[in-house]
């Protein structure tokens, strides 16, 4: 079963308040577990991984917190999952040099198809729609498994 960890969760519960907030404006640690209702000490660590990955930007001081780094439809899914669990992907081999029967196996190249046209999907989703709460749709037939009316 491929799934998310809390973590990846949590995260986009995150972003999503910070996607609300005004231009210019930033939220802190504690503000943003007290409006979320996710742990303070989850939300720092998520928030520092974030901000390590250019997804958010932070400013220090007494009216210090984070924000977006970018518009919420400018930040993919799939960012966020490499930036918390790591490159995404179904089987080891997404990642070279990771399985030890690379050299002999005769599915790797279907795996790898399929960790691609995931990958791709995910890509295609941005902050925005997973905050949105949708797309037209995703059309599963196509070579791309690409998504429809998306805004980019």
């Amino acid at each position: 079963m491929l799934r998310i960890t809390k973590l990846s969760d949590y995260a986009i519960i995150l972003l999503s308040h910070l996607a609300n907030l005004s231009p210019g404006e930033t939220a802190n640690t504690r503000e943003i577990a007290r409006e979320t209702n996710v742990p303070a000490a989850m939300v720092g660590k998520i928030l520092k991984q974030l901000n390590r990955c250019d997804l958010l930007v932070s400013t220090r001081g007494i009216n210090g917190g984070y924000a977006l780094a970018r518009p919420p439809w400018k930040i993919s899914v799939v960012e966020l999952l490499d930036a918390l669990e790591g490159p995404v992907g179904l089987t080891e081999c997404a990642v070279p040099g990771v399985c030890t029967m690379e050299g002999g196996c005769g599915t790797r190249g279907i795996w790898h198809d399929i960790n691609r046209r995931i990958r791709a999907m995910l890509e295609s989703v941005s902050l925005a729609e997973m905050i949105g709460g949708g797309f037209d749709g995703i059309d599963l037939g196509s070579e791309s498994a690409s998504l429809k009316g998306i805004r980019s």
